[in-house]
């Protein structure tokens, strides 16, 4: 799609569904359930499957209603992640919370001007998460992300994570800009989003969800390079787009820690969060799709 395209026909729809109130945005999202899982659906197959694979002991109908359930919080996330475009900040934060808990623990660190490198997963509505902490938090959040293939989404979704303050990155430009914060003494929270698929020979391998699974290692060696607490945010889902953030600190120390125990921990933390609640991951994803290697 060419940058006109998406301006004339494209932008316009986005802007005008995210103006919609949330009592007209819930039935479209309603209606988009029904094409894309009754007629389209889409990666219907992707999902049974790992949901299967994931949760051997349940039923042929606890799977059906775990997808069905799935694909409804997915159509909601579409949109209501669409409407981030422009939510206010006071309306965001009546919908999408950090527990007191959560909120006393992360102030430990930023009280005293500690950085840290801050974990989700693709749980609940990570967009609503990955925002909130510029609604919560004067330190400044250092997100990161992989630029997407199309030029004009890719400009619309970084305006989108942006708009309420912090600092979006790339991975490839995330060092460099950690390097530069640290020398103007900028303490940061470094958001990853830590649950996709990494190339097989270069990731941590451990049991996740039944299965065989790699973990990238990025977070890991960002944390040991710089001795950065690492802390996972698990995301619940407390009924019809409303969520709850809570802080669970998987280590204050990562240069203690033996290799791949921070990728192990940060991968529980979040089993258990999808465990809570197996119906609001994003099991669409090819999560499983590589074998572990065969050690010669």
């Amino acid at each position: 799609m060419g940058k006109w395209s998406f301006k004339i026909f494209v932008f316009p729809l986005l802007y005008f569904i995210s103006i919609l109130p949330f009592w007209i945005l819930y039935p479209l999202s309603n209606f988009f359930y029904f094409i894309i899982f009754y007629i389209v659906g889409y990666r219907k197959k992707v999902v049974i499957q790992n949901l299967k694979n994931s949760f051997p002991e349940k039923s042929e109908k606890e799977i059906d209603l775990i997808t069905k359930q799935f694909y409804r919080h997915f159509c909601d996330v579409i949109f209501e992640t669409i409407k981030l475009y422009t939510i206010s900040k006071e309306k965001l934060n009546q919908r999408c919370t950090f527990s007191d808990e959560a909120v006393k623990t992360l102030n430990i660190f930023f009280d005293k001007g500690q950085s840290i490198v801050g974990v989700i997963g693709h749980m609940g509505n990570w967009e609503w998460g990955a925002i909130l902490h510029q609604v919560y938090f004067k330190q400044l959040i250092t997100g990161v992300y992989h630029p997407l293939s199309n030029k004009s989404f890719d400009a619309f979704m970084l305006k989108l994570r942006s708009r309420f303050g912090g600092n979006i990155v790339s991975m490839s430009a995330l060092y460099k800009e950690i390097l530069t914060l640290r020398q103007k003494k900028i303490p940061t929270t470094i958001g990853l989003i830590a649950d996709q698929t990494p190339p097989p020979e270069n990731a941590y391998w451990t049991t996740f969800l039944n299965q065989d699974t790699p973990v990238f290692v990025g977070t890991e060696k960002l944390a040991k390079k710089f001795n950065y607490p690492v802390v996972y945010l698990p995301i619940i889902k407390l009924k019809r787009g409303y969520y709850q953030l809570g802080a669970i600190v998987i280590t204050e120390n990562p240069k203690d820690l033996a290799d791949g125990e921070i990728s192990r921990l940060h991968t529980l933390a979040l089993e258990k969060n999808i465990q809570q609640q197996p119906a609001f991951w994003l099991w669409s994803h090819r999560r499983w799709k590589h074998k572990r290697p065969i050690k010669a």
